[in-house]
């Protein structure tokens, strides 16, 4: 039976591991074809180099800085040994177990069971949860949720993240580029008159592409957050070797109706369930741009992982 859990838990692993980099070769195809496109009707090749160099120091304050910013914008505190023996225990066991570097721990002073791990590295790692994780979860539930955040750290999710959000930013800087340019008549009109319809027919894809690519671009990086939750749920459930805990626990936090207050827009993909409830979590706009699987999906998978 055990190792029938394991050969199972080997195999979602190895499957959501090779979907992830699909989506990122396609996502890389995506942002090679936008800026080939803006640039071949703009006759400037140059807007690409300038388009790089601006998103790629718009995420270097991001990526050194950007574990900094979510804890402040969660208000959360972190803890020594002392102050929670057993949740730093149940931590350090777990990090024993996963190879890992200690992280620091930070609790959030929130009714709200939820979690989130964040930091750019496992050198530099963070594990946060919310007091009403530790209070609504048993022993077993807990170390699925920690196990599924240890996943994150060393899977290097917050690595895939900031490249993601390069490429996202690359794309957004070229439309905005593109438009720009077009509205006051940038391009060589000269050389669109000699390429003639051919011309004519990819400055109107380029325009159409420079108002759709930025949310096309986001909704890929969506997709790419959703499937790594799926990676860190059978990594955690193969670091415990008990899928029905982080299962168990899911539901918990997905059934809990209390409003997480520090929860925004540019964070909730850091928690392992969506943060939002109510009205936000129900509308069609938030279900187009969720960052999470369902989590009827992610339970199902798990328990079909203990069979």
């Amino acid at each position: 039976m055990v190792l029938n859990i394991v050969a199972t838990l080997y195999t979602q692993v190895s499957n959501n591991v090779f979907k992830t980099w699909v989506l990122m070769f396609f996502f890389s195809l995506f942002v090679i074809g936008i800026g080939w496109l803006f640039s071949y009707a703009l006759n400037d090749p140059g807007i690409i180099y300038i388009a790089v160099a601006i998103a790629v120091f718009q995420s270097f304050f991001s990526y050194w800085y950007s574990d900094k910013v979510v804890l402040a914008m969660a208000g959360a505190k972190m803890i020594e040994k002392r102050d929670n023996p057993e949740l730093y225990r149940l931590v350090e066991n777990l990090t024993i177990a996963a190879g890992l570097p200690l992280p620091k721990i930070y609790i959030i002073n929130e009714a709200q069971p939820n979690a989130f791990a964040t930091g750019r590295d496992k050198n530099h790692a963070v594990v946060a949860v919310t007091a009403g994780l530790l209070a609504r979860l048993d022993k077993a539930e807990l170390e699925g949720v920690i196990a599924h955040e240890l996943s994150h750290i060393g899977n290097r999710d917050i690595l895939l993240q900031t490249v993601v959000v390069v490429s996202v930013g690359i794309v957004a800087i070229l439309s905005d580029f593109f438009l720009r340019i077009s509205f006051w008549g940038g391009g060589r009109r000269d050389d669109d008159r000699d390429r003639g319809q051919l011309g004519m027919i990819l400055m109107v894809l380029a325009i159409v592409a420079a108002v759709l690519a930025p949310i096309a671009a986001t909704m890929i990086q969506l997709a790419i957050s959703r499937k790594r939750e799926f990676l860190a749920d059978a990594d955690g459930a193969l670091l415990t070797r008990y899928p029905e805990g982080l299962a168990r626990a899911l539901q918990k936090i997905a059934s809990d109706p209390t409003p997480l207050r520090s929860a925004k827009d540019s964070t909730a993909h850091l928690y392992i369930s969506n943060p939002f409830r109510g009205k936000q979590a129900q509308s069609w706009m938030t279900k187009l741009f969720s960052t999470h699987p369902p989590i009827e999906e992610r339970v199902k998978i798990l328990m079909e992982m203990s069979v």
